[in-house]
């Protein structure tokens, strides 16, 4: 294959709903580019871009693949992304490498949740964007309505380049109105007719050719005087207006195709080759440390890793950008993240599983090698003494959560090695092995998120697992100061123990002092306080530990015990065995023998006089809390409100973005289990919500009554 220069290069990333198309029209692309001679289907299993045994079965794209086709001497990489948001690692990932997106629309569908959901993402990314209206030979196809839908939500940016002459079961021919042709195709697509506009179309074509001069003009100011001057801009000034309003996301073009038949999907290509930015005309991706770096040939090479996978017979593959300068077979680079160096000893472009090897590639191309030691996605390449590091994607935050175990325990390590291999293949799983709640939890996107991961447990790695629904991270603290004395003697043989602790316990207030006079029992009680130590607990919170010993009752060595022995019981709240927080103790006065008295006997006695003190001082539980920020459609704003409430939400404010209601409340994390598809369910799949933690707060006496039971009944079965 021949090395493309940066600006003959385009980068694309198909995006848009599942059921959208985008697969038929990335098989369509290689088509037309002559990449493939016959083009497969998705209902077949014989695509190019779905090969993953998984995605035969689900019968839609779960990973991203990067394809590429040949057309008017440029290099189109196209990167076929996921449409299930719940898969919306590989939307993003895309974006971050593609220099343009495409929104494949279903013209039967309009405006769907994958449609805004991938408009999300893209806007994020900061990406120009074309629209593209499929499937317009169904027999509900509505052009007019999805273009309508299209401008509701995303402006008057959303501008038609083409429309269907008769769109259903006899779509044919579409009117071109940058070109002011007719493209007139047979009933199984192919190579059109350039024909002029029929009569009947001719106002209609003007009047949408005079919409789209005026958007193209409106992007440079000569192009604007040409424009008065003339009334009118040639097609190449057209060009130039369109590529500079799409660099700036303020036009997004529509274009037309049935990619089932091959109608539409030659022009597309034809237009994306001419007037989509080449990667050396977008901004370049930050670099965060290292010299400046330009998207050139010429330049020093470097290279950014996007995504990494995994193929039976292949072992690990690494897709990378071409970031400046040449790739080329054999070359040595140095990872900015750990500073190894690994050897490319083979370049390859792809289309999907189909592997070509090639020597070299320039600035802004894309492609894969193999056997990389130790380099992963979000990696940086370059050489010895560049040490350049581009910024990082960020991946969605995790929206739903689950337990993982496997049936069989002798499983449990095989489990854990699995799921550190998936989790650089999708980056939006994140792993975390919990010592407070004794489970592994994996962080993950929605239901259908998990059960693609079952799938690999099923049938890939052939270990039984089961989803259970994770514990509650619940804190423990008190609410009233309380006094408590404890003396731990022992005698057996040999040296006793002996120790003895005078503590008072405080909840920690915002702002509050210690305190040198209590009245406790209907005593009152007053000590000095000698030394202070604050402790920043690792689960959030505080201990602060003071000492008021006075006249050595207890010698100052012992301390440090008697803080152990608080700690240990800190880290196991009395009422449901969760971590303590934000307690203030006094040690003000204990006893000692001259020969028993040693660390342990005094750890003992700080532990039970801190655990006798804690369940007389008022203990309460605390349970943590998200804000959450809801989008829901206006029309079922009432419904959402309504399960809110029921998940004792607490609202506190209302507004709009992008032609949604915003709710902002804070919820309990504990009633936020299987929310992701609660919300879909109530919204139609169209509702967004993102989670942040707020605090801990305590729980109502209802729910708190309710803990103690299960916890009461679990040390039972224990």
């Amino acid at each position: 294959m021949k090395v493309y220069k940066t600006d003959q290069i385009r980068n694309i990333a198909l995006i848009g709903n599942a059921g959208s198309g985008k697969t038929t029209l990335a098989e369509a692309m290689l088509f037309e580019g002559g990449v493939i001679n016959r083009r497969g289907e998705v209902t077949a299993k014989n695509t190019v871009s779905d090969y993953n045994p998984i995605e035969h079965e689900f019968g839609n794209s779960v990973f991203s693949s990067l394809l590429y086709t040949e057309f008017n001497d440029k290099k189109i990489n196209i990167l076929d992304a996921p449409g299930m948001d719940d898969l919306c690692g590989g939307v993003v990932s895309s974006l971050n490498v593609a220099d343009l997106g495409l929104v494949v629309v279903n013209s039967t569908n309009g405006v769907e949740a994958g449609t805004e959901a991938a408009y999300r993402h893209a806007s994020k990314a900061g990406k120009p964007l074309i629209f593209v209206f499929n499937q317009l030979d169904h027999d509900n196809s509505n052009f007019d309505k999805s273009l309508e839908q299209c401008k509701s939500s995303y402006g008057n940016k959303v501008t038609v380049v083409q429309y269907p002459v008769d769109a259903g079961p006899n779509f044919t021919s579409i009117i071109d109105v940058l070109k002011m042709k007719m493209f007139k195709y047979g009933p199984d697509g192919g190579k059109p007719e350039v024909l002029d506009i029929p009569a009947s179309e001719k106002d209609k074509a003007e009047e949408l050719h005079n919409e789209l001069v005026e958007m193209a003009a409106e992007n440079e100011e000569s192009l604007m005087e040409l424009y008065f001057d003339q009334g009118s801009l040639s097609e190449d000034d057209m060009r130039k207006g369109m590529k500079l309003g799409m660099l700036q996301r303020d036009l997004y073009p529509v274009f037309c195709t049935c990619a089932r038949k091959n109608i539409g999907v030659g022009r597309l290509i034809e237009f994306i080759s001419n007037i989509a930015p080449a990667p050396n005309e977008v901004p370049m991706r930050k670099i965060v440390s290292g010299k400046e770096v330009k998207m050139d040939a010429g330049d020093r090479p470097s290279l950014f890793v996007f995504k990494t996978s995994i193929e039976s017979h292949v072992g690990e593959i690494t897709y990378f950008k071409v970031m400046s300068g040449t790739i080329k077979e054999g070359l040595d680079l140095i990872n900015s993240k750990n500073g190894n160096k690994e050897r490319l000893s083979q370049i390859f472009i792809t289309a999907g599983k189909n592997r070509e090897k090639v020597e070299q590639l320039a600035a802004g191309d894309l492609g894969c090698t193999v056997k990389l030691k130790d380099t992963k996605f979000n990696s940086t390449l370059s050489e010895k003494d560049a040490d350049i590091k581009f910024e990082e994607i960020v991946f969605p935050t995790p929206r739903h959560y689950i337990a993982i175990k496997a049936v069989n325990d002798s499983d449990d390590e095989k489990v854990g090695e699995v799921l550190s291999k998936i989790k650089f293949e999708d980056p939006t799983y994140v792993i975390e092995y919990s010592k407070e709640l004794r489970q592994l939890i994996v962080h993950n996107q929605g239901e259908y998120h998990l059960n693609t991961l079952k799938w690999f447990f099923d049938n890939v790695h052939k270990i039984e697992i089961n989803y259970n629904q994770p514990r509650i991270p619940y804190r423990e603290t008190i609410t009233k100061p309380e006094q408590s004395d404890y003396r731990h003697k022992k005698q057996s043989g040999g040296a006793g123990q002996f120790g003895e602790v005078h503590m008072i316990i405080e909840p920690i207030e915002e702002g509050s002092k210690p305190k040198s006079m209590f009245n406790l029992k209907g005593k009152e009680l007053k000590i000095s306080v000698r030394a202070e130590e604050e402790i920043p607990l690792q689960w959030g919170g505080k201990l602060e530990f003071i000492n008021c010993i006075v006249g050595g009752s207890i010698d100052a060595r012992f301390l440090p015990a008697i803080l152990k022995g608080v700690m240990e019981k800190i880290e196991e709240g009395p009422l449901t065995g969760s971590y303590a927080r934000d307690i203030r103790v006094y040690v003000y006065d204990g006893k000692m023998h001259p020969v028993d008295s040693n660390e342990i006997s005094f750890k003992l006695a700080g532990r039970n006089a801190f655990s006798n003190a804690f369940k007389t001082a008022g203990p309460k539980i605390l349970e943590p809390i998200y804000d959450l920020e809801v989008l829901v459609p206006s029309e079922r704003m009432g419904d959402v409100m309504s399960d809110l409430q029921g998940r004792r939400a607490l609202i506190m404010g209302m507004g709009s973005e992008r032609g949604f209601e915003k709710i902002s409340a804070k919820v309990p994390l504990k009633e936020m289990f299987k929310y992701t598809t609660s919300l879909s369910s109530l919204t139609g799949g169209r509702g967004m919500f993102s989670i942040k933690f707020a605090s801990y707060e305590k729980v109502p006496p209802e729910v708190q009554d309710e803990l103690l039971k299960a916890y009461a009944a679990e040390q039972e079965d224990e």
